[in-house]
């Protein structure tokens, strides 16, 4: 029996997609935000799909800054820019 994917909900497309297609950034208890590639860090996760119009809207309005309740740094979105880009 085939195993059922994990869905996960896009923060800026509002989709529902498989884990696995998504881009995972966690915010952890010491209030850093990172780019967790392994999806098994601890903390706070938000999900992002891997296209550059999701990471704009994201970016565009703050949808990041209002999932962790505090200013995202520009290095994340240059990361996830990087990532989508490879």
């Amino acid at each position: 029996m085939a195993k059922d994917p994990i869905l996960r909900r896009c923060i800026a497309t509002n989709e529902m997609l498989d884990k696995n297609s998504l881009i995972r950034i966690v915010k952890n208890k010491s209030g850093e935000i990172s780019i967790d590639l392994t999806g098994k860090k601890n903390g706070r996760g938000a999900y992002l799909s891997k296209s550059q119009e999701a990471i704009d809207k994201c970016k565009k309005n703050h949808l990041l800054d209002k999932a962790f309740k505090m200013q995202v740094p520009n290095e994340i979105y240059e990361e996830l820019y990087e990532l989508i880009t490879k």
